[in-house]
C-alpha cells in the first residue's frame, strides 16, 4: 500500500511484436526484459499485486519465474498492433478485480521495453501524482534540440520542405527553442477513475516526471544494442 491506497502494477508483454520479434524475452545484462521488471517490482514493497498481461505462453512462464502474477491471457483483440496501452491496462485492471474480488485505488504501468528503469524512478512517478493531486503521472525525457517540433520538417508532395510549425524558420539556434519532452515508457501511474471511468493517461492533468541522462525504449535491434551498451557502462537515468 501507498499511504493507505492499494496499488496494482500492470506489465504488458504481448508476443507479436514486429520490430524485434518476441522482444520481451530479449536480454539486457544477461536478464530478459520481463525478468528486469520483476526485479524492480520486488524492490517496491508498497506494490500490492503485479500482473503480467500477455498472449504468449513463454512470456507468461518468464513472468511467473520472476514473481509476477499471470492470472489470465490477454485476448487477441488486445494483442494487435492497433491495441492501445490504455485499453490493455484497463482490461488487466478490470480482470484482476473480477478474478480476485479486490479493488485497487492506484495503478502503475511498467513496460518491459524500458529495461533500465530503477525502483526510485517508479516511486517518483506515483509520488508526483499524489503530491500534486494529479489524475496521472508519466516519466519523460528531454527531446534533443534537433528533434524538437521547432526543428521538424515536412516533405511536400512536390518534394520541397516546409517546417511543421509556422514559426519554425526563426529557430535557427537551439537556444531559442523551449524545452520539449517525450514519454520514455519507464513508468505511468493513474488513479482508478482516471483510467477505468475516463480512459485517460496523459490527456488530462498528468504530472511529468523528468528523468535525466540516457534512456531507451526498445522497439528494434538497434534499440536493444543501445540498451546493452548503456547497461554495460552503468549509464542509467538520474532522478
Amino acid at each position: 500500500m501507498w499511504d493507505g491506497r492499494r496499488v496494482l502494477a500492470v506489465i504488458p508483454a504481448r508476443g507479436g511484436s514486429k520490430g524485434l520479434v518476441r522482444k520481451n524475452l530479449a536480454t539486457v545484462g544477461g536478464r530478459t526484459l520481463i525478468a528486469r521488471v520483476g526485479e524492480v517490482v520486488r524492490a517496491l514493497p508498497w506494490i500490492d499485486r503485479a500482473v503480467l498481461t500477455t498472449d504468449d505462453e513463454a512470456m507468461a512462464a518468464e513472468g511467473l519465474a520472476y514473481g509476477l502474477d499471470v492470472p489470465f491471457r490477454r485476448p487477441a483483440e488486445l494483442a494487435s498492433d492497433a491495441s492501445t496501452g490504455a485499453d490493455v491496462w484497463a482490461h488487466a485492471w478490470r480482470e484482476s478485480e473480477r478474478l480476485t474480488g479486490d479493488r485497487w485505488d492506484l495503478s502503475i504501468y511498467l513496460q518491459p521495453t524500458s529495461p533500465l528503469r530503477r525502483p526510485e524512478d517508479v516511486e517518483r512517478t506515483i509520488a508526483a501524482m499524489l503530491a500534486g493531486d494529479h489524475r496521472a503521472a508519466a516519466t519523460v525525457s528531454r527531446v534533443p534540440g534537433h528533434y524538437t517540433p521547432e526543428k521538424a520538417l515536412r516533405l511536400r508532395a512536390d518534394g520541397s520542405l516546409s517546417f511543421v510549425l509556422p514559426d519554425g524558420a526563426r529557430h535557427a539556434n537551439r537556444q531559442t527553442i523551449p524545452p520539449s519532452f517525450a514519454r520514455n515508457g519507464v513508468c505511468y501511474a493513474v488513479r482508478r477513475d482516471t483510467l477505468l471511468d475516463h480512459g485517460w493517461i496523459v490527456e488530462h492533468d498528468c504530472a511529468g516526471v523528468v528523468l535525466d541522462g540516457p534512456m531507451v525504449n526498445i522497439d528494434d535491434a538497434l534499440d536493444l544494442a543501445f540498451a546493452e551498451w548503456l547497461h554495460a557502462r552503468g549509464l542509467v537515468s538520474a532522478g
